[in-house]
């Protein structure tokens, strides 16, 4: 093939390479716009595994790359006068100038034609598409080939909120990669520091944009701006000066990161390389990773035997899933600077596992391969703020609401079962709830319990009321008797998601007229066409329904339950005032949000007075209704948990979606956790979260970075009511009580887990 690389980054170059490598006699040109020893980045990172896939395609440019590493294996993070040293992170780290120079001459070897100081025009870009067979768009995160063509590629641009400017420093930096975050008269400003070759170090310096503004870092040449961050981290650089390498940028050179992402790849015999298809923060250094690894996957793709549209349509496919997981986690790690003023007021144990685990690329389990006694020392810190000399995981520790303690975090959630008759629980109630206290979990919630016969959702889902007293009392008693649980009543009432058929039967489909009942909401709005359309309510339902709300929590406390929650998520009667997408009423309850919250405040304030004072009340709230600009949104939420807050909530329950149809969710593991952690931290009210969670890396992870407080398993415990007993055995945790009937179930068990673990060593 004939092929033209526009770009000798270090994609570019080892596409070139690689291609070069499986057929010497293709004719390769790269096309580079700067001179071949110019370069306006520092240090590349790279780690251990990503060095051993390179050695795999061209084991003579590892070896080149490898002999001028600086290794570490540590991670520092310094706040203030405070730092600790975790360890088994496993970097190494090359100036980026060295390593371009080594590929060039790797590529020269192998006769690739390398022209610099070739600043391509679009209309010479054009040119290249008759003259070339292909032509490999390397050409960066400003890409000009992406531009060109930008109808083809569909990209989007996210300028993300922070600013940041790369520079260098002769201060050594070897002993770790260092995390240094100053408080200044304007805010907090921070560095990320590594050393990549004997004399050099990057030093990169990022703040939020009210400190950038603060400081008029946008004002002052590029001179002026290093003089200041030198003065602010002066006791950390021993001396030594700031460097740039940035000369020929005009003004500061401090710069907004854009997150790129495109709809296609490739387009005729024109394919995106590298940055220039997807970008990766640098707070999780994979972007020399990401291209050079792009670079393997499309050179092994053409030298397949595929037809050229073939090749790169499978090159496309596949690579862009591979990178879309690195480049998700670099978008947790970069909201998670954004947002870094949430976080630097923790603990610096828990602050220093927050920032190991942002990215939720390394999760707890990783980190006790890393450095076992570092992660055992933080969760003897977590189990210590807990109240607990134990020196187990974090979801082992015990958690007090009021009155109520919990043995451990794990919380059975909410779950439908669709198994009443005329409003009365069932003995499937009282086994399903019953296994599930016996299965080891802190706390069991039963699913929504309706306030009333016309505020079910469904003909198969229970009430709570003076006549359920007995039935759901047969259960607590069980509970309180037979298992450590405690056990938490859900309360709401449907509204206009009510008069539905049985999930198995259809869900969310309405009830065949003469099965049905009325219903009513904020406004009007059905659940979808073809439902039924709700009464908006007056002043009178609203007093019929908030003393139904007051009934039940009576009847909640009467049946001896430990822990009432107020559902007001998901669209169901409560939230439909809360939200503006079902609240269309143009009265005191509607409109603003004040007014929106006014109704679910007054239910809340009657239900709270009713309910024992020792005995803790929590709410529900959807997070987002995710509905774009139409709906509640995370900022919303935060005020809205604010609110219930003020008016007495013991913590809130961080869930999202379900409100309308037309809802766009995204989905993901622990998709729910950033609400969560915004709620937690911004207004410090604990807070319940769930969603996609469902292994026990997953809840320690949660817990221990202080993202909520306790975790909800909804999935996990309908196909394992002992989910908790079993995940104790998992994680060697030998001192996880069961019921004493069972016994030998748990010896076995233990001495199963440790046989097969003395086997995988």
């Amino acid at each position: 093939m004939k092929i033209a690389v526009i770009g000798a980054g270090p994609a570019g170059l080892y596409f070139a390479i690689s291609m070069k490598l499986r057929d010497s006699s293709h004719d390769i040109t790269v096309f580079e716009r700067n001179r071949a020893d110019d370069t306006f980045g520092w240090g590349v990172v790279l780690s251990d595994e990503t060095m051993s896939n390179f050695g795999g395609n061209d084991p003579v440019s590892e070896r080149t790359i490898r002999e001028n590493f600086a290794y570490w294996d540590d991670v520092k993070v310094v706040r203030g006068d405070e730092s600790m040293t975790s360890g088994g992170h496993g970097f190494c780290g090359i100036g980026r100038k060295k390593m371009l120079l080594l590929l060039q001459d790797r590529a020269r070897e192998l006769g690739v034609e390398l022209q610099f100081q070739s600043d391509l025009t679009p209309e010479r870009i054009e040119a290249m598409k008759g003259e070339y067979d292909l032509v490999v768009a390397a050409d960066g995160l400003n890409s000009k080939t992406r531009a060109l063509y930008e109808d083809r590629f569909q990209p989007e641009i996210d300028m993300r909120r922070n600013h940041f400017v790369w520079l260098g420093t002769r201060q050594k930096f070897d002993d770790a990669f260092t995390f240094i975050f100053e408080r200044t008269e304007h805010g907090w400003i921070w560095a990320h520091a590594y050393q990549f070759d004997d004399d050099t170090a990057t030093f990169i310096v990022e703040c939020g944009p009210d400190v950038f503004e603060a400081f008029g870092f946008a004002d002052m040449s590029q001179q002026d701006s290093i003089a200041l961050c030198e003065k602010i981290f002066a006791r950390h650089l021993g001396g030594h000066a700031l460097m740039t390498n940035a000369g020929h940028i005009r003004g500061s050179a401090w710069i907004r990161f854009p997150r790129v992402t495109c709809e296609n790849w490739y387009f005729d015999n024109v394919v995106l390389l590298g940055d220039a298809s997807a970008t990766a923060h640098f707070s999780i250094g994979s972007g020399t990773k990401l291209g050079m690894e792009s670079a393997i996957a499309l050179a092994d793709e053409l030298s397949s035997g595929k037809p050229l549209a073939q090749a790169l349509q499978t090159y496309q496919d596949e690579r862009k899933l591979q990178v879309l997981r690195v480049t998700s986690a670099a978008r947790n790690s970069t909201q998670w600077f954004e947002e870094i003023e949430r976080y630097l007021d923790l603990d610096l144990m828990q602050f220093n596992y927050a920032l190991l685990t942002r990215s939720q690329r390394i999760s707890h389990e990783n980190l006790r391969l890393r450095d076992p006694e570092w992660l055992a020392s933080a969760e003897a810190w977590f189990q210590k703020q807990a109240g607990s000399n134990s020196a187990r995981s974090p979801m082992f520790a015990p958690f007090k609401l009021r009155g109520m303690e919990l043995a451990n975090r794990i919380v059975v959630s909410p779950m439908a079962q669709y198994k009443a008759r005329d409003g009365m629980p069932t003995d499937w109630h009282f086994v399903h709830y019953a296994e599930r206290a016996k299965g080891g979990a802190g706390l069991v919630f039963t699913e929504m319990l309706c306030v009333s016969m016309d505020g079910r959702i469904t003909p198969g889902c229970p009430c709570i009321g003076p006549d359920q007293v007995p039935l759901w009392r047969r259960l607590t008693d069980f509970v309180h008797g037979e298992t450590s649980a405690r056990i938490c009543a859900q309360i709401g009432h449907a509204g206009r998601k009510g008069s539905t058929r049985l999930a198995w039967e259809g869900i969310d489909q309405p009830l065949a007229v003469g099965e049905d009942w009325l219903l009513i909401s904020a406004s009007d709005v059905p659940l979808m066409e073809g439902n039924g359309v709700p009464k908006p309510m007056d002043r009178a339902d609203m007093d019929r329904v908030l003393a139904q709300f007051v009934e039940a929590t009576r009847a909640a406390d009467d049946a001896g339950f430990d822990m009432i929650e107020m559902h007001a998520a998901h669209g169901y009667l409560l939230a439909s005032f809360i939200s503006p997408v079902t609240n269309r009423r143009n009265d005191e309850y509607g409109g603003s949000l004040e007014n929106r919250m006014r109704y679910p405040l007054e239910v809340f304030a009657a239900m709270r007075a009713a309910w024992p004072e020792e005995k803790p009340m929590t709410v529900r709230i959807s997070a987002h209704d995710w509905m774009g600009g139409e709906g509640v949104n995370p900022d919303e939420a935060v005020k809205i948990a604010a609110m219930f807050k003020n008016a007495g909530a013991d913590a809130i329950n961080v869930s999202s979606g379900q409100t309308d149809k037309a809802e766009q969710p995204v989905y993901g593991r622990m998709f729910q956790v950033p609400f969560a952690d915004r709620v937690r931290n911004e207004i410090s009210l604990p807070t319940l979260v769930a969603g996609n969670i469902y292994e026990p890396d997953h809840v320690n992870s949660i817990l221990m970075a202080g993202r909520a407080d306790l975790v909800l398993l909804a999935r996990p415990h309908l196909a394992d009511p002992y989910w908790t007993l079993h995940a104790a055995v998992e994680l060697g945790d030998t001192e996880q009580e069961w019921p004493k009937p069972y016994e030998g179930g748990r010896r076995q068990a233990n001495t199963l887990a440790e046989r097969s673990k003395a086997m995988s060593a």
